[in-house]
């Protein structure tokens, strides 16, 4: 069993940058792979980032290419996502979540509540 709570969100600006952190409990964070979703209003939850659970692997959307990064502190049993020249379009609750294997679709078996990143104009 891993929770994970979701923190960074907010209010910015176009062009302007957020990182997110999501803490998991437990002592074997290490042994999952960590990933990033959103939920933008009116459309189905995507993937934006995943990482392995040694940090060697990453993926990225292409929405999220160049523009975010997703890393992770095993020793502080936490992931984050830099989001850097953010855009209105990235509005959305995010959500961190873990699984038992590394993958970049949605299956994942863990989720945080999520945090709200709004993006204005």
């Amino acid at each position: 069993q891993v929770q994970l709570v979701e923190s960074g969100g907010g209010l910015v600006q176009a062009g302007g940058s957020l990182r997110l952190s999501c803490a998991a409990s437990g002592r074997t964070f290490s042994r999952y792979a960590m990933g990033w979703f959103r939920l933008q209003a009116g459309k189905e939850r995507e993937v934006v980032a995943a990482i392995s659970n040694g940090g060697a692997r990453t993926y990225y959307a292409d929405s999220a290419k160049g523009r975010f990064t997703i890393s992770r502190d095993n020793n502080k049993n936490t992931v984050y996502l830099q989001m850097n020249s953010l855009k209105p379009e990235d509005t959305a609750v995010y959500y961190c979540a873990a699984a038992t294997t590394y993958r970049s679709s949605s299956d994942y078996d863990y989720w945080g509540q999520g945090t709200q990143v709004t993006v204005s104009s």
